[in-house]
């Protein structure tokens, strides 16, 4: 199988060619979404997504100056990565890395991209923060660029979720192969069922976003709550019931569409367009062209799913994790939990039974996931599944070649935090003070 392109970011990064060729038709459309979305095979490798909050190295409280981080932005150009380096519209720092053939290959190699792009930073006095959402600053965005112009129109309509998602919110995303296509606990299938329920108890284990703007929100995971109302679909799992490829492929197509990109000028934003309806009045909504691949494939960079099929699997519900390493467990868990034939069986089992408690409606709206946004692992249902996950896991990754050091880290999150019913956002007002001093 070639391997998965894990580039791109939370926000769809500059995407494919503006403009050119040929129109696309709606047929030709379902088909490439089926074949270019789902690769699948045996799983062989991995990638990680690392979103960064850039602060005042000593007091993150402290509001840095945009031209300050241009500076220091442009200098990390020079810096030798093998990850892909990105910012997003508020100033967040990611690294994406290169798909890996092992868990200890992934960790790394970005770790010492991570290291390189800390010590270039501090330099500038600035450091990378871990938190799923900025607890300290309102919104505020830095990148004025017109898919960015855009993106701030289309989702101003439904209120102020996106400006927050856009400019404040960091996360960690696992990039999985989609697996087999045939049956069994490797088997695309699965892993994108198991992927919807056990997402809800990453949420809950990994919960570290329970302040914005000074406050503390009620949220455990208060990125996990913005991207719930963000909007009434782009944001939204897949209908249920329908096997991954066409049910992917019809949430993609009846989606709206963000914009109409442009060579020059602002870009389109359409009144509720949908894809579909694109292709099949190519100059409808005030659209001045019908669409193309290229369009097709930027549009995919605008859906936020919390599982989003790009090829591979990207599983994007991880809130950003405190301390330079804290990104390591949520990677290893989810590896060990994916990708050990064993382990996915046993995990398949422990979240089966959630089903019952999300109902009909798709993740992240429905009442599985806003309990594990809003309560965490206190939930008793999400504390018992994320006890025998963490448990599988930690008996798996001997069995992925994961170092002493990294199976240590898993063992001391699941003795500090899952075994007693907390997240890292349980340790916001400690931590926040250790920050400052």
């Amino acid at each position: 199988m070639a391997a998965p392109d894990y580039g791109g970011g939370e926000q769809g990064g500059s995407g494919p060619p503006l403009t050119g060729g040929s129109p696309l038709t709606e047929d030709d459309a379902e088909e490439l979404l089926r074949c270019i979305c789902f690769k699948t095979g045996p799983p062989r490798t991995v990638g990680v997504e690392l979103e960064w909050l850039v602060h005042e190295l000593h007091n993150p409280a402290l509001p840095v100056a945009a031209d300050r981080l241009d500076r220091a932005f442009a200098g990390l150009r020079d810096v030798p990565l093998a990850s892909a380096l990105t910012f997003e519209p508020g100033g967040q720092l990611e690294l994406s890395s290169p798909p890996a053939a092992s868990l200890m290959e992934c960790i790394d190699s970005t770790s010492a991209d991570l290291a390189a792009v800390r010590t270039a930073l501090g330099a500038s006095g600035l450091a990378l923060t871990g938190f799923g959402h900025d607890p300290w600053h309102p919104p505020r965005r830095l990148l004025r660029e017109p898919r960015y112009d855009a993106m701030e129109a289309f989702l101003d309509r439904t209120g102020s979720a996106g400006r927050s998602m856009m400019c404040s919110s960091a996360s960690v995303q696992v990039c999985l192969d989609a697996g087999f296509e045939e049956p069994g606990p490797l088997g695309l299938g699965r892993r994108w069922q198991l992927a919807h329920l056990l997402g809800a108890v990453l949420v809950a284990v990994f919960a570290n976003s329970p302040a914005g703007a000074g406050r503390l929100t009620g949220w455990r995971s208060t990125r996990q709550a913005l991207w719930a109302d963000l909007d009434p679909r782009r944001a939204l799992a897949p209908a249920a019931g329908l096997p991954p490829r066409d049910a992917w492929a019809a949430h993609v197509l009846d989606t709206p569409v963000m914009c109409v990109r442009a060579e020059e000028g602002p870009w389109h934003v359409p009144d509720r367009l949908t894809f579909r309806e694109w292709l099949r009045d190519g100059t409808g909504s005030g659209a001045t062209r019908p669409p193309t691949r290229a369009d097709l494939e930027y549009h995919i960079t605008t859906l936020f799913p919390p599982v989003r099929p790009r090829g591979h699997l990207e599983l994007r519900m991880i809130d950003a994790q405190p301390g330079e390493d804290g990104w390591i467990v949520p990677l290893a868990v989810t590896m060990a939990l994916f990708d050990d034939p064993e382990a996915a069986e046993t995990a398949y089992r422990t979240v089966k039974p959630l089903a019952e408690l999300a109902g009909a409606l798709p993740a992240p709206r429905n009442p599985l996931w806003h309990e594990a946004a809003r309560h965490g692992l206190t939930d008793p249902e999400l504390h018992t599944a994320a006890v025998s996950c963490f448990a599988v896991a930690r008996e798996a990754l001997p069995r992925l070649g994961a170092s002493t050091a990294v199976q240590e880290a898993v063992a001391s999150f699941h003795e500090r935090y899952v075994l007693l019913g907390r997240c890292p956002a349980d340790d916001f007002s400690l931590r926040s003070k250790e920050i400052r001093s």
